[in-house]
């Protein structure tokens, strides 16, 4: 028997990189998976296939993460269109980085909203489900820039920081319902964000990483694998990062 077998997962913002990632990797083992994404139809036309072809049910939802109501129907429809969620990922995010005195207050608040309140706005509409049925895994994607910092980065490590703080309470006011919340902190990992950088800066980042290498999304995929499955049924209120033993 498969690992998610039977089980249906919700990830955000999936068409591309760790999310879409995850989706697939979720949908080898089994799952049966709702994916949210913002604007790129044809992307998300393209994981529902990929995902179709493993012998799993995948649909996908256009949604801006940030908006609450929003959230709330898509889980809605989720539940409409597969009867339940098993499991949960908060992956929707992006950056506009900046350093801090040249910062605009747009900048601050839509990275705020993207990376932080959408996880609210998705476990706020999950958790009753999860808590009826006495059952669920919430994973939330922080980043190493949550736990260490990065100078232009302070909107981003304040929300990844945000969704550290966000696992451990969410793990302790559900852990009677049976309900887990664990947050995965990915260091550099090769995405399109990634890509954008100049070798330089790639090559100073792999200096500092102890494996010599950035990480792949299919490796932070098997974390959330993991931690979605019976496998970890009792960890909660932890953050795993996925680095390779970064130093500093």
């Amino acid at each position: 028997m498969k690992l998610l077998e039977g089980k249906v997962a919700l990830v955000t913002g999936a068409t591309r990189g760790i999310g879409r990632a995850i989706a697939l990797k979720f949908a080898e083992n089994g799952a049966n998976v709702a994916f949210t994404y913002l604007s790129s139809v044809a992307a998300a036309e393209s994981l529902v296939a990929e995902i179709e072809a493993l012998g799993c049910r995948a649909v996908g939802y256009a949604s801006n993460a940030s908006d609450f109501a929003g959230a709330h129907a898509v889980v809605e429809q989720v539940v409409a269109d597969f009867g339940q969620i098993d499991i949960l990922v908060n992956n929707a995010g992006q950056t506009k980085d900046g350093l801090i005195m040249r910062m605009s207050e747009e900048q601050w608040d839509s990275i705020i909203d993207t990376n932080l309140k959408s996880a609210f706005n998705f476990t706020h509409a999950v958790v009753p489900l999860m808590a009826r049925r006495r059952a669920g895994s919430i994973v939330n994607m922080s980043s190493v820039v949550g736990t260490n910092g990065n100078a232009g980065q302070s909107n981003y490590a304040a929300s990844k920081a945000g969704l550290i703080g966000l696992t451990k309470s969410i793990a302790k006011e559900l852990g009677g319902r049976n309900i887990r919340c664990n947050a995965i902190a990915p260091g550099f990992i090769v995405t399109d964000m990634t890509d954008k950088l100049s070798d330089d800066i790639k090559a100073k980042l792999v200096a500092d990483i102890s494996l010599g290498r950035m990480g792949t999304a299919e490796e932070i995929a098997n974390v959330a694998l993991f931690l979605a499955s019976d496998m970890s049924s009792y960890i909660s209120g932890e953050v795993i990062k996925v680095a390779g033993c970064m130093k500093g």
